[in-house]
């Protein structure tokens, strides 16, 4: 995608990160849960910004656990949706976190969000499982997806 430039969320971007945020669920993260999972070194927050504007467009948070990635979040500002701004976002993530063999990505989606599974279908990700009423506005289940890490069959010492 053309006109975005991706790099890492600083506290100066909350406000917008909340924006997109409170625009995108029902029941959304608070301003601390972002500032803490900016703040932790086992995170990797992403975002992505439009080269021209400065303006935020959309996130990602994912957290380090010891046998994989966990998606913790990802939104796009209503406006830039089905544009590609999460499936770069996505794919810069698997560029950090190649190097790292032994740790797959895991994340839970609404089971009702088609279009966010079919992106992480086209992504690799795999459904494993339900979370039976895992949403608490409204007891929704959530979709457990998974994908197998990268590099697997990536030679020792290369």
């Amino acid at each position: 995608m053309s006109g975005i430039e991706l790099r890492r969320l600083q506290m100066r971007d909350l406000t917008a990160i909340e924006a997109i945020e409170r625009s995108s669920y029902p029941t959304p993260w608070s301003r601390s849960m972002f500032a803490g999972e900016l703040a932790k070194p086992s995170s990797i927050c992403l975002g992505a910004f439009d080269v021209e504007t400065d303006e935020l467009l959309g996130y990602l948070i994912i957290s380090r656990y010891v046998d994989a990635w966990h998606v913790m979040n990802v939104a796009v500002s209503p406006g830039h949706r089905r544009r590609g701004v999460a499936t770069a976002l996505l794919d810069r993530l698997f560029e950090l976190t190649a190097g790292d063999g032994r740790r797959g990505y895991t994340l839970e989606v609404r089971v009702s969000n088609r279009h966010a599974i079919e992106l992480y279908e086209r992504l690799g990700f795999k459904a494993r499982g339900i979370r039976r009423g895992y949403y608490t506005d409204n007891r929704e289940d959530a979709l457990i997806m998974w994908k197998d890490p990268l590099g697997r069959s990536v030679a020792a010492g290369d």
